[in-house]
């Protein structure tokens, strides 16, 4: 059953919608347009939309053909968001983000940052030190292994209203990243909260994400 989450913050209301199930990435792609175009219209607030996919993997528009490595081990989705390949599946959290930036200050690399800072934000939560890197879009973390990326994020904007967003690794089946070099980078690893030894869940990340996102979207400069 779908849940919604109405979340009031300074810059006006915020719908939060949470599936509990698999949603098909072309099925939320088409829900993700028709939003945008009422937002855009007017017609609909703002809304970020918490989901899993089923296992795929999805090619931004910079992807590189060389770095499907597997190519029919899941099904492939180009997407006209930003970035390169990146993997979705069951256990990583997925947060759709569609916001106007016509009020917002139509800024797409402040958006950017500021999802990165909103993932920092809840993995602080946990204990996890989330961390940027410089020409690396996502958040990072240190292990003894070395650097692991635990978020991705890729956006697109259509007339100033933001969608897609950024996916969070709880505990999914890091093995399935061995078909795509992850964002095109090929010496650093993947990692989840769950890999890291912080026992969490989607309902635990979902807390997170929902506490602090006012600290990162609510009052604008």
């Amino acid at each position: 059953m779908d849940k919604e989450w109405p979340v009031m913050v300074s810059s006006g209301l915020i719908d939060w919608h949470l599936d509990d199930r698999p949603v098909p990435y072309d099925t939320a792609v088409a829900a993700m347009e028709t939003r945008v175009a009422a937002i855009r219209a007017g017609t609909a607030p703002e809304q970020v939309w918490l989901l899993e996919h089923p296992p795929l993997y999805t090619a931004g528009t910079s992807a590189r053909r060389e770095d499907l490595v597997w190519p029919d081990r899941f099904p492939v989705h180009q997407t006209g968001r930003g970035g390169q390949y990146t993997y979705h599946g069951p256990g990583q959290r997925i947060a759709y983000v569609m916001l106007d930036l016509a009020r917002r200050g139509r800024d797409v690399r402040r958006h950017v940052g500021q999802l990165e800072d909103w993932t920092i934000a809840a993995l602080a939560t946990f204990n996890v030190r989330g961390e940027r890197r410089e020409g690396r879009v996502g958040v990072w973390v240190t292990t003894p292994a070395g650097e692991r990326k635990i978020a991705a994020i890729g956006v697109r904007v259509r007339r100033w209203v933001t969608y897609h967003g950024l996916s969070i690794n709880v505990e999914p089946d890091l093995a399935h990243y061995d078909g795509i070099v992850p964002c095109g980078i090929a010496e650093f690893g993947v990692t989840s909260l769950v890999d890291l030894g912080v026992p969490a869940t989607l309902a635990d990340l979902d807390v997170a994400l929902r506490e602090t996102f006012p600290k990162v979207f609510g009052p604008q400069a």
